[in-house]
């Protein structure tokens, strides 16, 4: 998805500018369209002229419950905007403020929101657009304060769970650190005073030691250059496909990354849905809200089948985009014509569905950790206790 800069006309002959995000121009063009403008002039904008930091989902969370609860007890849309910026800050207070000044030179609030690209998500966006298409806007920023309560409440959950293992590894290194560093070379200085013949665990702990010990600076950089071409890659699209694909092929830990899709994709559909977006535009806005560019390239495709005419369960099921008790409540909405209230359960499930399968592999990991830096604990253990009683008469 690249950026593009416009300049459009409104209905009453305003001329406007804002940005887009979009895969060509000509969507550019067309999503420009679907604002309710007609666009004059449309040029790619750098991404260095566009780079904003996205606001946290909880921040967002509590910025449009107030938006939602104040508009529901009839207070214009302006004056909500402007009374929930006091609750926001850093990106987000710009982008409000900046959407009040779109409102009041006559702007929708979707539009109005999408001044500050980056900002805020494009399924929230999506949203916000198919409540005012369909005169329900007052629903639409109702559902879109739950989509994001649910959407912090997961990576809450996530995070909780994550938290002890990293945890345990952090300190677990620093002490396998400090004790290569500090505790073995004193060892080794007294071990190789006394000229005496070393088991060999006792020569292989002392060579890794002194490894460590004298060539540190240069493996900490190399260690830090690594991490930070790890971190640039993953801001590369095709990088970023690789890695995703990987991991979703990967027995257990792709089965959780792939209910975690599950469940924001199906959240976002059936919240657009419910806020009176037709199918196609849905499922387009919800590959914004996958957080996983795997899973997004499928729903791409399923799209394309469905807008081919291929029925939406049959689409999504021949793609693998949703995890299979998901897709089966999808079904059941399809049959039933409830597909948005049926997505959304199935969303919740997912997520249930990640959750549970997270904390299993949490469970799997804790002892590994703790196993593996046993191990090497006692390793360390085992061969000074040699090299001890190997230098005692008698000793072997």
């Amino acid at each position: 998805m690249s950026a593009y800069g416009y300049r459009a006309a409104r209905p009453d002959g305003a001329m406007v500018r804002g940005t887009v995000e979009a895969a060509s121009a000509a969507q550019a063009s067309a999503a420009v369209t679907e604002l309710g403008l007609f666009p004059v002039a449309l040029a790619p904008v750098k991404a260095s002229e566009t780079a904003h930091r996205p606001a946290s989902r909880r921040d967002l969370a509590i910025v449009f419950r107030s938006i939602s609860a104040l508009v529901s007890a009839g207070v214009p849309l302006e004056r909500a905007v402007a009374a929930s910026e006091a609750l926001a800050h850093g990106a987000l207070r710009e982008a409000l403020a900046l959407a009040r000044s779109g409102l009041r030179e006559g702007d929708s609030l979707s539009h109005a929101l999408g001044r500050a690209l980056g900002v805020l998500p494009g399924v929230v966006l999506g949203m916000v657009r198919a409540g005012e298409q369909g005169s329900q806007l007052a629903a639409a920023l109702e559902q879109v304060a739950t989509h994001l309560d649910q959407e912090a409440e997961l990576v809450a959950r996530v995070r909780q769970a994550l938290a002890y293992p990293l945890l345990l590894a952090v300190v677990g290194t620093a002490s396998v650190l400090v004790i290569g560093t500090v505790i073995v070379p004193r060892f080794a200085e007294l071990l190789g005073d006394l000229g005496q013949e070393l088991p060999v665990a006792t020569r292989l702990l002392i060579g890794g030691s002194a490894l460590l010990s004298h060539f540190w600076f240069v493996l900490i950089p190399a260690t830090l250059a690594l991490v930070w071409a790890g971190l640039e890659g993953l801001k590369r699209p095709t990088s970023r496909h690789w890695i995703d694909q990987t991991l979703l092929s990967i027995p257990g830990l792709g089965g959780v990354r792939l209910a975690l899709a599950t469940s924001r994709v199906a959240r976002a559909l059936g919240g657009m849905l419910r806020a009176g977006m037709p199918l196609l535009p849905a499922l387009e806005a919800a590959r914004d809200a996958a957080g996983d560019e795997a899973v997004a390239e499928r729903l791409t495709r399923a799209r394309e089948r469905v807008a081919q005419g291929a029925p939406l369960t049959a689409a999504l099921e021949r793609e693998a985009v949703l995890a299979p008790s998901a897709l089966q409540l999808v079904a059941v909405g399809e049959a039933s014509g409830r597909l948005g209230d049926m997505a959304l359960r199935a969303g919740d499930l997912a997520a249930q569905d990640a959750e549970r399968g997270l904390k299993t592999l949490v469970t799997f990991v804790e002892p590994s950790l703790i196993v593996a830096f046993g191990g090497l604990v006692a390793f360390v253990a085992a061969a000074l206790l040699q090299a001890v009683y190997a230098i005692r008469p008698g000793g072997f």
